[in-house]
């Protein structure tokens, strides 16, 4: 198997420390960033909670990253209707990168991937836009935080990715569940109504539930299976 990557070279010396860059505040790590890579950071969303946090973050910088929507043609429509409050408050211009028809992947791929293949269906969906959407960027923003899952919990704010070869950047890294929603609620931020239904984490609609009482935050996410990553962010992926 081989494993795709972006033809970056290897990574350039930073200004700063990584130990240095952990400790700092998602807010001052943003401003850093910004002008650390310039033109060439950008933040990807999928429209949850975190998404809100970072684009209103972003929205106060002097110079605003590019904001890649990976939009699989699945989501709720809960969530194309908070991507377009959040386009109107912010003033987005958003970065689609080519994915797939569902009419094409069925075509391809055989009908309900999601079902028989869901590793697969995240990969032609997500995995492989999201290599293309990156080509331009020598950093990428992610919100994905340590608490979310096991899978999770090691990531540090800021890493190398030998997938990418890119700078990867997790401004919430240290955030938990309760200081997003406490952020959100202070600034007045659009977030996705689906949350306020059980939805703690949410991904495209046949994938996606809410969680029960208990459990972990991402527990709805490929309820049933063994699965607990779409692949974003592992730094090997077996669908190739």
């Amino acid at each position: 198997m081989t494993v795709a990557t972006l033809d970056h070279p290897s990574p350039t010396p930073l200004s700063r420390p990584l130990d240095e860059l952990d400790r700092m505040p998602a807010e001052e790590l943003l401003a850093w960033a910004s002008e650390e890579f310039g033109d060439r950071l950008c933040l990807t969303c999928s429209w949850q909670k975190q998404s809100s946090v970072l684009v209103h973050m972003i929205a106060e910088l002097a110079r605003t990253p590019a904001v890649v929507e990976l939009d699989t043609h699945l989501f709720f429509r809960e969530s194309y209707d908070t991507r377009d409050r959040l386009v109107e408050r912010y003033g987005l211009e958003l970065v689609r990168p080519h994915i797939p028809s569902i009419a094409e992947q069925h075509r391809h791929e055989g009908p309900n991937l999601w079902e028989r293949d869901p590793d697969r269906c995240c990969h032609v969906r997500k995995v492989e836009p999201l290599i293309s959407a990156l080509e331009p960027y020598d950093a990428w923003i992610s919100g994905i935080r340590r608490d979310q899952s096991p899978s999770r919990a090691g990531i540090t704010k800021v890493q190398w990715s030998e997938r990418y070869r890119l700078w990867k950047l997790h401004p919430l890294a240290d955030w938990d569940e309760k200081r997003v929603w406490g952020y959100i609620v202070a600034n007045d931020i659009p977030y996705n109504p689906l949350h306020d239904v059980g939805y703690r984490s949410i991904g495209c609609i046949p994938c996606t539930r809410p969680t029960a009482s208990g459990e972990e935050e991402r527990a709805g996410r490929w309820a049933g299976s063994d699965k607990l990553e779409c692949g974003l962010h592992l730094e090997s992926v077996d669908k190739e």
